[in-house]
């Protein structure tokens, strides 16, 4: 079984309406469906740009307006999916529940269902500047090519949630990330390539490039999309199966290949997932079939 991703190193840029916003990730997901993409990945807190278009008194809106978007957002990216027959991680939109603000990844169908993944793990910029909550629910996603999850960014960063998604039967972990700097960046990129060949999985990863001048915390932004996969013989030997040009406004695509991950959990030079000793430390294998 194979499937095509693409991944979005999504421009931000200040905007004057909803239009221009629907009008870019149009495109990005039209040039995806010209490659004949089945999933494509935007990154986390790309909705941000709709806060540049400020109020009809001209002021700036903050992150707590954003949740007024969720509807138009919403039905954008349902109609996209349905529209070009793709998978659509649709990066992360900040939604308000009982008054708290979560930061939630959207998965669209090609059949116009729409999937919740609630960031898991709060930075202390999200926690002490925007105010926003942890979700408290994980699960994983069953598409007609296979079983995925999302974890956003920081989410990437803590081992023990990506191998609960692999017990849970997740051969692919999309990660829509955000990140301002070097080192946030790198965090994420290093802790991606070690989750994929801790758990034998690909990662997807993919953030945000450009600035939004009149946006909180959203003025810079250090990006760069990537395919990631196990180290191993039959992958590229730097477990880079394609990667995008740094700050460069763009789209990357490759194939899996979930074969190949089933031949070297069996057979590969190293079998990580099958030699953890679940009789020193506690593993999530019980909660599904091991694969």
């Amino acid at each position: 079984m194979k499937m095509r991703v693409s991944a979005v190193q999504y421009h931000l840029h200040s905007i004057r309406s909803f239009e221009e916003f629907a009008a870019q990730c149009t495109h990005y997901v039209k040039t995806a469906q010209e490659f004949g993409a089945e999933f494509v990945l935007f990154p986390e807190f790309f909705t941000t740009q709709l806060l540049s278009i400020g109020s009809e008194a001209g002021g700036s809106l903050t992150i707590n307006e954003l949740p007024g978007f969720t509807e138009q957002y919403k039905n954008l990216f349902i109609t996209l999916a349905v529209n070009n027959s793709l998978h659509i991680i649709g990066g992360t939109h900040v939604v308000s529940r009982n008054g708290k603000l979560y930061n939630v990844a959207h998965l669209f169908y090609p059949d116009g269902r729409v999937e919740e993944q609630a960031k898991l793990h709060i930075t202390p910029t999200e926690v002490d500047e925007w105010n926003m909550s942890a979700g408290d629910h994980f699960q994983v996603f069953d598409t007609e090519k296979g079983r995925i999850a999302i974890l956003t960014c920081y989410d990437i960063e803590f081992p023990e949630i990506v191998r609960m998604a692999k017990a849970k039967g997740a051969d692919v972990i999309f990660c829509p990330s955000c990140t301002d700097d070097r080192h946030g960046f790198h965090r994420v990129r290093y802790t991606s390539h070690a989750r994929a060949i801790e758990n034998q999985v690909y990662v997807v990863v993919t953030g945000t490039i450009g600035s939004l001048p009149t946006v909180d915390f959203m003025r810079a932004n250090f990006g760069q999309a990537a395919i990631i996969t196990p180290n191993d013989i039959p992958f590229p030997p730097k477990g880079i199966m394609a990667e995008g040009e740094l700050n460069d406004d763009m789209i990357i695509t490759a194939d899996l290949d979930l074969n190949l991950l089933y031949e070297v959990r069996e057979r590969g030079s190293v079998t990580t997932w099958r030699d953890r000793r679940t009789d020193l430390y506690t593993d999530w294998e019980k909660e599904n079939i091991d694969g």
